[in-house]
């Protein structure tokens, strides 16, 4: 699918063209290979990177070919089952015109075509910015939902009320947040050369706006170890908890295997036909149950001693 989009300064809704002309803005969202073959022949594109665009694996990156630059970046989006994904977009800063390439709808779209967002197409380097901008902000929401997801998690686990599901909750958020990671990673690398100025002519503000999504990036870099480094201590915690509890739990169980024993000695022992002492006093048998007593709490008493209980 290839659309033609045309924004000017003094327009207040983005139009749709049936032919592109200078300051249009190319979409092209899940393009057949006879479409990327038009589209780099018709603006003298490289069609290598054209493919790279629809690559699942494709990672940031930016190239220079003649007197276009291409712009690899990954953005986040929800799938058709509701899990969270990142998938490579390609921005290209062509003659006149601005192109992009995406094997699916960005989320950022819906704002700027709902008017939320102030943009020109007309202005290249300025709405490549915007929508880089929209893409680092997707990416902080979703990390701060995660955020708020292992905070709960945690405050369950001080409650000892964790369970198995948060634990595969775990494993969905860390490989989350790994591709999270993937992606934002090199995209440093690839704004810092655009901050260069030599791939895309830069103003002033221009620049202040690439070092802003600089520091947003890096932030959010620092947000995903965190929290990653939060399962691992979480999983840590529960594991010594686990642990902590089977030991206790053996331990109260092999004292009571041994105070259950000590009578069934004594019992045993009076059972059997043979002469035994005391066993003609009328008391024998509350001496007998004395004398359990008594064992059982000099067990105890040991146990506590040697801080077994």
């Amino acid at each position: 699918m290839i659309k033609h989009y045309y924004k000017s300064l003094r327009t207040q809704a983005i139009q749709e063209l049936n032919a592109p002309k200078r300051g249009s803005w190319i979409y092209v969202e899940g393009p057949s290979h006879k479409e990327l073959e038009k589209l780099a022949l018709d603006y003298k594109l490289d069609l290598g990177h054209l493919e790279d665009a629809l690559d699942e694996e494709e990672l940031p990156r930016l190239e220079k070919e003649g007197s276009h630059s291409y712009i690899f970046v990954r953005f986040a989006y929800k799938n058709a089952d509701g899990a969270i994904a990142t998938a490579p977009m390609l921005f290209i800063f062509a003659e006149n015109v601005l192109i992009t390439v995406s094997l699916v709808r960005p989320p950022f779209l819906d704002r700027m075509f709902a008017g939320k967002v102030d943009y020109a197409t007309t202005q290249r380097a300025k709405l490549l910015l915007q929508a880089l901008h929209m893409i680092v902000d997707q990416y902080d929401a979703y990390i701060n939902s995660t955020s708020k997801q292992i905070k709960l998690i945690r405050s369950r686990l001080r409650g000892h009320e964790i369970r198995n599901q948060d634990f595969i909750d775990f494993v969905t958020i860390e490989d989350e947040l790994n591709e999270f990671l993937s992606a934002l990673q090199p995209t440093n690398a690839t704004l810092r050369r655009l901050l260069l100025g030599r791939h895309v002519p830069l103003f002033e503000e221009d620049q202040d706006i690439v070092e802003d999504l600089l520091l947003n990036n890096e932030q959010s870099i620092e947000a995903c170890s965190s929290n990653i480094k939060s399962i691992i201590n979480i999983r840590a915690a529960y594991s010594s908890i686990s642990s902590n509890n089977l030991n206790r739990t053996i331990k109260i169980l092999t004292v009571a295997t041994v105070l259950l024993t000590i009578p069934n000695v004594f019992t045993s022992m009076y059972g059997m036909n043979v002469e035994l002492p005391f066993q003609q006093d009328k008391w024998a048998f509350e001496w007998v149950i004395i004398l359990i007593l008594a064992s059982i709490i000099a067990s105890l008493l040991w146990a506590r001693r040697k801080k077994i209980l």
